[in-house]
């Protein structure tokens, strides 16, 4: 397993595919698809002398930004490490 450290939080990146309600499959470029599902995160980090907890927590769906982060692939799946300021949206 990994453990992110500090403000980092580790992602599952999800394949994003776009299909018509007639099924015909649209292509997608791969740089617009930065979606990903928190798996775990880090301790958070120290501002001020105080520990400041990150607003996420595990299973959450988020958009991140592009070209940010570590790519890892580990057991056939797609994982990203990145730092909690670069999640810019959780998905409800």
């Amino acid at each position: 397993m990994i453990k992110p450290l500090f403000d980092n939080v580790l992602l599952e990146k999800e394949k994003v595919s776009r299909q018509t309600t007639s099924g015909i499959v649209l292509a997608t470029k791969e740089e617009n698809a930065n979606y990903g599902i928190v798996i775990a995160l880090g301790d958070g980090k120290m501002t001020d002398g105080k520990k400041v907890e990150l607003p996420l927590k595990i299973g959450d769906k988020v958009i991140y930004q592009n070209y940010e982060g570590h790519e890892i692939k580990q057991d056939g799946k797609e994982y990203l490490i990145i730092s909690a300021k670069n999640i810019i949206a959780i998905i409800s």
